[in-house]
C-alpha cells in the first residue's frame, strides 16, 4: 500500500516554459528555436545542457549564469515562482494530504529551488533538492534518501515524474511505485516508449488521489 507520494519538480510541478524562454532571450534566439532544440535533445536522449552547445558552440553555461546574476541580481533568471506552478498542483497535493498520504517534493534542483518552493506554501510535508543531498537522480542513492526522508519502506512510496531515465526506471528499480506524467517534452516522448509500461501513466496530478486509493 502506498503511504506517501514523492514528486519531481521540473515539468511535474513546475512549468518550465518561462525559464527556457528567458534563456532564449538571453542567448538572442527566438523562443521557438531554442525550445525546438531542447525538444530535440529530449527526443535524442541528450541532456538539456547540449541545447546550449548546439546553438552556441563552446558555450560556458556556468560563466554565463554568473554574468546573468550580475546583470539581473533580483530577477528570476533560471529560477521559478508560484506563477510557474501547473494549475493542478495545489488541488492535487491538498487532496493527497486529506486522504492521509504523506506528500514530499524531491528532485534534481539547486538549493535555491527549495526556498522558491517553500515560499509557495504548498501542502507538503517536506521539500529537498539533489544539491542538498549531494546526489542526483538517477543515482540509487537519491532514491534511498527519498525513502529515508519519507520514513517508509520504498514499496510504500509512489514517485511521480516526467522522465523514464531520471524518474520512472530508477524509482521502479528502488522498489517504489513509478508514475509518469505526460507533460513537458520528456513526458510526452517517454510515454511512447516500451519502458513506460513499467509505470502508471497519468495526464494530470488530480488523477492521483483516486488512483492511489484503488
Amino acid at each position: 500500500m502506498v503511504r506517501a507520494v514523492v514528486f519531481d519538480v521540473g515539468e511535474t510541478l513546475i512549468d518550465e516554459t518561462r525559464i527556457w524562454t528567458r534563456w532564449a532571450q538571453r542567448l538572442g534566439l527566438p523562443a521557438m528555436t531554442f525550445l525546438g532544440v531542447l525538444g530535440g535533445c529530449a527526443a535524442l536522449d541528450r541532456p538539456h545542457r547540449d541545447a546550449f552547445e548546439i546553438v552556441r558552440p563552446g558555450f560556458d553555461l556556468e560563466a554565463e549564469m554568473d554574468r546573468w546574476a550580475l546583470d539581473d541580481p533580483h530577477g528570476l533568471r533560471t529560477g521559478f515562482d508560484a506563477e510557474d506552478l501547473y494549475p493542478d498542483v495545489r488541488p492535487a497535493l491538498a487532496a493527497l494530504r486529506e486522504s492521509g498520504l504523506g506528500v514530499v517534493v524531491a528532485g534534481n534542483q539547486p538549493p535555491e529551488a527549495r526556498a522558491a518552493l517553500e515560499a509557495m506554501d504548498l501542502p507538503v510535508d517536506a521539500i529537498r533538492t539533489s544539491d542538498e543531498w549531494g546526489v542526483q537522480k538517477p543515482d540509487p542513492a537519491f532514491f534511498a534518501k527519498v525513502a529515508e526522508l519519507a520514513g517508509l519502506d520504498p514499496t510504500e512510496i509512489a514517485y511521480v515524474g516526467d522522465r523514464l531515465d531520471n524518474d520512472v526506471l530508477p524509482a521502479a528499480d528502488a522498489g517504489m511505485r513509478p508514475i509518469l506524467i505526460r507533460r513537458g517534452p520528456w513526458g510526452y516522448l517517454h510515454a511512447e516508449r516500451p519502458d513506460a509500461a513499467r509505470a502508471t501513466l497519468i495526464d494530470s496530478l488530480t488523477e492521483l488521489p483516486a488512483l492511489l486509493a484503488r
